[in-house]
């Protein structure tokens, strides 16, 4: 099917959207004030080593210094000897499997920490924190935890970049394979692809998501993985420690290195900066990709031109209407999420039997859709509307599965009941969008949501471009916001405010308006 990715940029947020046939299929946001600092490579200097704890204390510019356990330290001497290592075959290759049910760990930056790799992976376990480290001494290392209260990141010197297809350990001698990957030939290829494209010395994983994956599509992975470790290792070489060596990449890059592939016909951007990073990000690691990257340059918004605020729109509400005029209705607690199907205004032609297929059928499209675009995850209850012939419950689930396979998300699911019921989870990579784009609701005491101040704020800003395009003469525009909404504008956003209004070249007033509901605002020309 023919894809697209849409990339809208602002100055407080950069937001993704994998289109389908048109719609909406996924959507990622990434936000100035919430991006995270796990993943990042540091050169850091070592403070203290505590042989009480088994642990050092190791400066990498922040303002806490970060924590190193023994368990979490390579037994490379010094930084000179990653270039030794990286050029000399390690003995004892290990060719391991790993955990189905934990594949790896990876947070919403895409720091992966796969699991089952350290107590093999490690040579000289059993040393003590005093044999490896000494004050002063300058090791790499990359943040595994963000500090938390008066503590500082978790550390940890076997560095791990985490691809679509593979991850790459650079100081790790081993090739492991997911376990979900269950067919014998499909995993030996997937081994010697690997082994034939590996660098000396250095270790990987291959992910669940490369089964079935063209060769050049991994290998192209590969590439991009060694490029970037290759950069990291250079810049460390230049660097004073303490000091930054590499973030984690950004949601646009992640974009390129997850789901720009051969599938995508396009890459879209609206902004002029963010284009050239990309297509010089594109150019240094994927040039086969620099003739599908494009730069929308129409005044209308870039999400409002491909119908994408209408998805986001359609995506956090709860009833979701199909095409025959049945629905569904999603409702999502801690525990669970459940999806119910109804046959609403759609009353058929034939049978009842047949009305009530029909409208699982055309259901399931629609559920696989929202699964994918809310991006939910954990349990999942399924109540399809009950069928009296196993024939046609044996359809609904067959036709279920084969919309799955369209979901990069690992699913489990179980065959329908006698109730109606489908049980199945979906792997919780991150929030849901509901959770991302609201809060709890403060007019219901929890019962139900809106929109938090930081997504109505950054909606106003989206509208000041909107009208401002329309009304050019205009030098002057009034915003009328909910209080919360205006504190957020004048305070936490003001630089952003200031920033459009130097861009747009016109004057912004901000008034609070007790009697507007939180997600209500008005921007009027003055």
């Amino acid at each position: 099917m023919p894809s697209e990715i849409i990339v809208n940029t602002e100055p407080f947020e950069t937001r993704v959207a994998l289109l389908e046939n048109g719609v909406a299929a996924e959507l990622y946001s990434e936000r100035e004030s919430e991006m995270g600092i796990v993943g990042n490579i540091y050169k850091g200097r070592v403070s203290k080593v505590l042989p009480g704890m088994q642990a050092a204390f190791v400066d990498i510019g922040l303002e806490k210094a970060g924590f190193l356990y023994v368990n979490d330290v390579d037994t490379i001497e010094s930084i000179e000897n990653y270039r030794k290592m990286s050029t000399e075959e390690l003995d004892d290759e290990d060719d391991l499997d790993f955990d189905s049910a934990a594949e790896d760990e990876e947070d919403q930056n895409g720091f992966s920490r796969p699991s089952g790799w350290g107590r093999r992976a490690r040579r000289g376990e059993d040393k003590n924190i005093e044999e490896l480290l000494r004050d002063g001494q300058e090791v790499i290392v990359q943040i595994s935890k963000e500090p938390l209260g008066t503590k500082g990141s978790r550390l940890t010197s076997y560095i791990t970049i985490p691809g679509r297809y593979v991850v790459y350990m650079p100081t790790i001698n081993q090739v492991g394979i997911s376990r979900r990957i269950e067919d014998e030939f499909e995993r030996r290829r997937l081994r010697k692809l690997v082994r034939n494209h590996r660098q000396p010395g250095a270790g990987y994983i291959v992910r669940t998501a490369s089964e079935s994956m063209a060769d050049e599509d991994i290998e192209a992975n590969m590439s991009f993985l060694h490029a970037l470790w290759e950069d990291v290792f250079k810049k460390s070489e230049k660097a004073s420690a303490p000091s930054l060596i590499h973030s984690n990449l950004t949601l646009i890059q992640r974009t390129v290195r997850d789901l720009f592939g051969s599938a995508v016909e396009q890459m879209v951007i609206d902004d002029a900066e963010e284009y050239e990073r990309c297509r010089d990000f594109l150019a240094t690691y994927y040039p086969h990709l620099v003739p599908r990257l494009r730069r929308y340059e129409g005044d209308e918004s870039i999400f409002d031109y491909y119908g994408v605020e209408l998805e986001i729109e359609r995506a956090l509400g709860q009833r979701v209407w199909l095409k025959s005029g049945g629905y569904i209705v999603i409702d999502q607690t801690e525990a669970l999420t459940t999806i119910d199907v109804n046959t609403g205004r759609f009353v058929g032609k034939r049978s009842p039997e047949e009305t009530i297929s029909q409208t699982n059928l055309e259901a399931v499209r629609e559920i696989v859709a929202q699964l994918r675009l809310r991006d939910l995850g954990g349990i999942i209850i399924v109540d399809f509307i009950d069928m009296e012939r196993e024939e046609n419950r044996t359809k609904i689930f067959s036709a279920f599965q084969e919309e799955l396979r369209k979901d990069r998300s690992r699913s489990k699911i179980s065959k329908i009941s006698e109730l109606g019921l489908v049980e199945m989870t979906r792997k919780r990579v991150r929030e849901s969008l509901e959770h991302v784009l609201t809060d709890t609701c403060p007019y219901c005491e929890g019962r139900g949501r809106v929109k938090s101040a930081s997504t109505v704020s950054y909606e106003t800003l989206r509208e000041v471009r909107r009208v401002r395009a329309h009304n050019k003469s205009n030098r002057k525009l009034l915003i009328n916001v909910h209080p919360e909404v205006a504190d957020r504008l004048l305070e936490e956003e003001r630089r952003h405010v200031e920033e459009l209004e130097r861009r747009l070249n016109v004057q912004l007033v901000i008034k609070a308006d007790p009697e507007l509901h939180i997600e209500g605002f008005e921007v009027i020309p003055i």
